[in-house]
């Protein structure tokens, strides 16, 4: 074990997988795959949305902002990631792991209040067609937008202020990838009872509020759709809600599981309920931001044409 007094500590030391060397190498390939479909997934739908004005709607102006945090998300952390599979044991400086962690906080919390938000803007285009237009003109989404981002950098910042001051006086081993915040919690040798409660704050306002927001959108989402009288009517806005509904349950599923999961305190429950924590969070952090481009837009009618147009129209230029 690696001591530190908290007047001395500069570092902390990822351990990862570094007890599974032949884990971590499949791992490390499987990252690097997983980073680069990323990249490519939500840097095409970004651009498509971008370049296709039929696509300057509320609906994909969120899908953009999902995009572009799931970019930001996963590049905050996956080089740290990577360090640990090459490395066995990467050694993290305490300011890096700080802004690491801070972004890494920032982005999940944004999205947390982001798919709320686009769970309420389903809501008002299926239960008020012909009023969508005034009520979600881009003087209201676009706020609406920006207020997720701002929600999420200031619980990021309540949260890593209140953990940069505590003392880190017995070990600076993180069984984790990356400077998850509960994994860094768990090495203060001070009470962290306020970091504990200002937490339980932070879920009910990210995590519980927007979840209540989704469900409630959808029971008058559900609802409406059954009054439609054609299977083709309900059959077009179930399919404009399944592809946000799949998204929240793996988004929500796999954080419930990370920090709704009683505590083991058994050493050898704990080593393992680390690793299992681990692999979880490595799911939640790089499977779900490629999943979602798949799942919610590029499997999109809209998506599809836009992007052949995109195509064909470079295409033309490059031909003449």
């Amino acid at each position: 074990m690696e001591t530190a007094n908290d007047s001395m500590l500069t570092e902390f030391v990822l351990v990862g997988l570094s007890d599974h060397p032949k884990l971590q190498k499949v791992l490390f390939v499987l990252v690097l795959f997983t980073y680069v479909m990323i990249l490519l997934g939500n840097g095409v739908l970004v651009s498509v949305v971008i370049y296709d004005v039929r696509l300057h709607t509320p609906m994909y102006f969120f899908l953009c902002n999902l995009s572009f945090l799931d970019i930001f998300y996963t590049s905050s952390s996956v080089p740290l990631i990577l360090g640990s599979f090459l490395k066995g044991r990467k050694r993290v400086s305490f300011p890096e792991c700080m802004v690491q962690m801070f972004f890494s906080f920032a982005m999940g919390a944004t999205e947390c209040v982001l798919l709320g938000m686009m769970a309420l803007d389903r809501f008002l285009a299926i239960c008020y067609p012909l009023r969508y237009p005034a009520i979600m003109s881009k003087g209201t989404y676009v706020p609406m937008a920006a207020g997720c981002w701002v929600a999420g950098f200031l619980d990021s910042l309540v949260q890593t202020s209140l953990a940069v001051r505590l003392p880190f006086c017995t070990n600076n081993v993180i069984h984790h990838f990356e400077c998850e915040i509960l994994a860094i919690l768990k090495l203060a040798c001070a009470d962290i009872s306020i970091n504990v409660i200002s937490m339980a704050g932070s879920n009910l306002l990210f995590l519980a509020v927007p979840l209540s927001v989704i469900a409630v959108s959808y029971v008058f989402i559900v609802a409406t759709i059954l009054r439609i009288p054609s299977t083709e009517g309900k059959q077009k806005a179930f399919s404009t809600c399944s592809a946000h509904l799949t998204v929240v349950i793996i988004f929500y599923g796999t954080i419930f599981f990370m920090y709704a999961t009683p505590k083991s305190k058994a050493t050898a429950g704990a080593e393992y309920q680390s690793l299992t924590e681990a692999l979880i969070s490595f799911f939640y952090g790089m499977m779900t931001p490629m999943l979602n481009p798949l799942i919610y837009s590029l499997r999109n009618k809209d998506v599809k044409a836009a992007v052949q147009n995109m195509l064909g129209g470079k295409c033309l230029i490059k031909h003449k």
